[in-house]
């Protein structure tokens, strides 16, 4: 792991981003903004795997007035998703978003970003300088490898805000493509000293987009790069705060819940263990300290394969073993496995 680069510090909302603040974990609603309800409770929602920072879209002025009461009723900082309308940037501000996303490749008008640079300066509110590979600016130069292409378009629009007299600044840059993205972030980590939101676009579905943005993500993280991260997934918003606190942990960068250590199952094993393994996963999806807790699926290497863990069963014919850090400390019946060990990972 190479230390963390050094980066301006930024707040939205009451979350400061950059500096030696924890990466923080951020996703995006999936919901329409202007239906209130939904996207009030999805916010909710995802508060409860504690997400910490969420953005929402804004494609018109309906929904840029939505945020003013969605923001009455959670708590999470709010992040306007801002495309090719400037004047949505505004009214979105006035609505008291915590922090704007702007992309390059859809609001790059000077005239206009001034505009939305200089409310953004009264009101105190970071701009998130958002490119994606598919959405670059047309005034770029199409000979360049599409990587440099999305570093020039960030660039110019830092020194257009530099320009004004704005440093609220945080910038992503990010492509399908886990290599052009590595290579992007990589190359505009060494030029800028603002936060860089990581990511990889367009991941996919669960099986595939966790996997993409795991390798994309985990390798940035492992170089040093990185203040905040969303991993983006055709799913459920909530898959995307766990699957980023997953990365996050696998890299010992946060310890925000449970780890789950399962082994693969083989013939030796005389219980559905692939089936409870995923039942415990679900149990502990909403635990929020960190926490070991090893299912194993034979008796007679399964408290030495997770000696690791705080709390465990290994598994045989009709009972498990009950253990801590390694040591047995009692038999459960098998219709008792998740209960038994809920319970002890509650007095835990």
């Amino acid at each position: 792991m190479n230390p963390r680069r050094v980066s301006k510090p930024i707040q939205i909302g009451g979350v400061t981003i950059g500096g030696d603040s924890p990466i923080v974990v951020q996703s995006m609603t999936k919901t329409d903004t202007r239906d209130i309800m939904s996207t009030t409770t999805q916010i909710k929602e995802l508060e409860e795997y504690s997400c910490e920072l969420v953005r929402v879209a804004v494609p018109d002025h309906e929904a840029a007035q939505a945020l003013k009461r969605i923001k009455k009723e959670v708590s999470l900082p709010i992040v306007a998703d801002i495309h090719f309308d400037y004047r949505l940037a505004l009214a979105a501000l006035a609505a008291g978003a915590d922090g704007l996303r702007l992309n390059p490749g859809n609001i790059g008008d000077p005239g206009e970003v001034t505009l939305i640079a200089k409310a953004a300066k009264e009101r105190d509110v970071p701009i998130r300088i958002g490119v994606n590979a598919g959405s670059l600016p047309e005034t770029g130069d199409p000979m360049l490898p599409i990587a440099k292409q999305m570093v020039a378009a960030v660039l110019k629009n830092i020194r257009l805000l530099e320009s004004l007299d704005f440093d609220r600044i945080k910038v992503s840059l990010k492509a399908f493509d886990v290599p052009t993205t590595i290579e992007a972030y990589q190359d505009i980590a060494e030029r800028i000293p603002y936060p860089l939101h990581i990511g990889i676009t367009e991941a996919g579905t669960p099986h595939a987009g966790v996997i993409r943005s795991a390798v994309g993500i985990g390798t940035l993280l492992s170089l040093g790069i990185g203040d905040t991260i969303r991993v983006s997934l055709t799913a459920h918003p909530r898959e995307e705060v766990i699957a980023g606190y997953e990365i996050l942990k696998s890299l010992n960068l946060r310890q925000r819940g449970p780890v789950l250590v399962s082994c693969p199952s083989c013939s030796r094993a005389e219980v559905d263990i692939i089936g409870l393994a995923e039942e415990v996963e679900r149990a502990l999806a909403k635990v929020a300290k960190p926490i070991r807790v090893a299912v194993m699926g034979c008796v007679v290497n399964g408290p030495g394969e997770a000696r690791d863990a705080d709390i465990g069963i290994a598994c045989g014919k009709g009972k498990a073993v009950l253990f801590k850090r390694g040591e047995p400390v009692g038999v459960i019946a098998e219709q008792d496995f998740v209960r038994v060990l809920m319970q002890e990972v509650e007095r835990f």
